[in-house]
């Protein structure tokens, strides 16, 4: 929208930018061929042909972590990755009422044979398992993702490479990231 005749801006409109070229160097050098063996052997971000293809009644899940992420506010948080982990969540979304329920199972690390590569598989999943306690009255059911096991799954942040987990075809992933304080606090020596 154009601003009212009385208020008539002192600066005209810039003209609109152009982006810069390569430069004169990185364009010969891309003329002459000497920067292809380069773009051959750059690996792409998300490489998947290290990892198999999921067995028949498995799922696998593929979590690839951006690669630059908002700085905290927080001073108190660490901006170095290094610092971060991320937590692995498998469950189902299920009919739950006020008492605590968890899916029985676990995740199992395992390492891609001749690639050293660390993959995660969800084993021994079992039943719905949930404390007894009886729930008021007026509170009904409720839609809630139940993860597997009871301790939180937690794995080294690296944008590198992607996260690939294994699950049964009736499970499903979600993951959330884990920031630690920046300050370290001496323990006591007793």
């Amino acid at each position: 929208m154009a601003p009212p005749a009385s208020i008539a801006s002192p600066i005209p409109p810039a003209a609109p930018r152009r982006a810069p070229g390569p430069g004169p160097l990185l364009s010969a050098a891309l003329a002459a061929g000497l920067l292809a063996p380069l773009a051959a052997t750059a690996i792409p971000r998300l490489d998947l042909k290290p990892y198999a293809p999921p067995a028949a009644g498995e799922r696998r899940w593929v979590i690839q972590l951006p690669g630059v992420l908002r700085p905290s506010p927080d001073p108190a948080i660490s901006p170095n990755p290094a610092d971060w982990r991320v937590e692995l969540l498998v469950g189902r979304t299920v009919q739950v009422d006020c008492n605590q329920q968890r899916l029985s199972g676990r995740l199992k690390a395992e390492t891609v044979p001749g690639w050293g590569y660390t993959v995660y598989r969800a084993i021994d999943v079992g039943p719905l398992v949930s404390t007894r306690r009886a729930c008021p009255p007026n509170e009904g059911l409720r839609q809630a993702f139940v993860p597997l096991g009871s301790k939180p799954f937690v794995v080294p942040f690296n944008a590198s490479l992607p996260i690939v987990l294994y699950t049964p075809k009736d499970l499903e992933v979600r993951w959330r990231l884990w920031k630690a304080e920046a300050v370290q606090r001496p323990a006591q020596q007793l």
